[in-house]
């Protein structure tokens, strides 16, 4: 007599390729979120770093040298989304020549009844200047705080890179603009501690 043909032991051959196409399909949704959260700070790496989109350059101080050129640098101020601050520069243009430091002021004051925190947005035009556009010191570098009613002076302090020279789409550049836009930022109001250890205007 014949033995009965034992049945196989675990899950049908569908069965398994069903569950594994469940943990690809999660698998690629899992790696897909993951990259748009890494988007945007690659985002501003590779822009920081290449000057695209009008980008400007960090620099942690002026080169030892000027160039020969002179060029006029125009200072444009915004505030976005409602945001209640009086945000100017305290000069429309100055013209500076390339590896010369300059620092200009921007004025600032908050029109509200409230503590704000705010972040600045910041690009150079022409979008090719962004590369050579270095900044030494700014305050979009980081988060900006004022209280109800209060006016701050803040300062920029930058320099063209005489690099921008050598390049061919610079030749007939000889204007460049300088535009910032703040957005408040939703953050909780600041401790006491932090409160004490802002600095003074």
């Amino acid at each position: 007599m014949n033995s009965p043909i034992p049945k196989p032991h675990g899950p049908k051959p569908a069965e398994r390729r069903r569950k594994a196409w469940a943990i690809g399909a999660f698998g690629v949704a899992g790696l897909m979120l993951a990259l748009s959260f890494a988007a945007v700070p690659l985002y501003r790496a590779f822009c920081a770093a290449t000057g695209y989109g009008g980008t400007t350059q960090r620099a942690e101080q002026p080169p030892a040298e000027q160039g020969s050129r002179s060029l006029v640098v125009r200072f444009d101020s915004n505030v976005g989304g409602g945001l209640p601050w009086r945000f100017t520069p305290e000069t429309g243009q100055i013209s500076v020549r390339t590896g010369q430091t300059a620092t200009v002021f921007y004025r600032v004051t908050n029109e509200s009844d409230r503590e704000i925190s705010a972040t600045a947005a910041y690009n150079v035009t022409p979008d090719q200047a962004g590369v050579y556009f270095d900044k030494v010191s700014c305050f979009c570098f980081s988060e900006q705080y004022l209280g109800p009613h209060e006016t701050a002076e803040w300062p920029v302090v930058f320099f063209l890179d005489p690099a921008l020279e050598k390049d061919a789409s610079m030749a007939n550049v000889d204007q460049v603009t300088l535009s910032y836009t703040f957005f408040e930022t939703k953050r909780p109001a600041r401790t006491a501690t932090q409160e004490q250890a802002k600095p003074k205007s």
